[in-house]
């Protein structure tokens, strides 16, 4: 007999946490939003994170059918990851907490903070440079 475990869940964000949770996913999330991207562009654009956790948090997006894993024919092989069409849905849910995070930083520099913020790119940046200027 082929017995399935249950997942149960209090609210509905517990289950999207069980999808993007942990330090990595969400930051990976975020640059596949741009577009696909290579193993190698990938760690360079998230410099903490090692190969082995990277390999690993991007199997586990694709078990849950939010990235997909294209291999290209060609001599040396190419890998490129993007996010699937499902994996498109948390482009709203990634950048409401980018655009969050943004303010959250500015708040911590209007009350005096240092914080410094590498993604320059943002389309939220500048608009929160814009209202610290105010």
């Amino acid at each position: 007999m082929d017995t399935q475990q249950i997942r149960t869940y209090n609210i509905g964000v517990e289950a999207t946490m069980a999808v993007i949770s942990g330090k990595w996913k969400p930051l990976i999330l975020c640059h596949l939003n741009k577009n696909a991207m290579r193993n190698g562009e990938l760690i360079r654009a998230i410099p903490n994170i090692s190969q082995k956790v990277l390999t690993q948090q991007l199997r586990e997006l694709e078990t849950d059918d939010i990235v997909t894993r294209h291999v290209f024919a060609q001599i040396p092989p190419r890998v490129e990851y993007c996010l699937t069409a499902y994996g498109k849905t948390l482009v709203e849910v990634t950048n409401a907490m980018c655009h969050w995070g943004e303010r959250y930083i500015d708040k911590q520099r209007l009350a005096g903070n240092q914080v410094d913020l590498l993604d320059t790119n943002s389309k939220y940046y500048q608009k929160s440079n814009e209202l610290q200027a105010q």
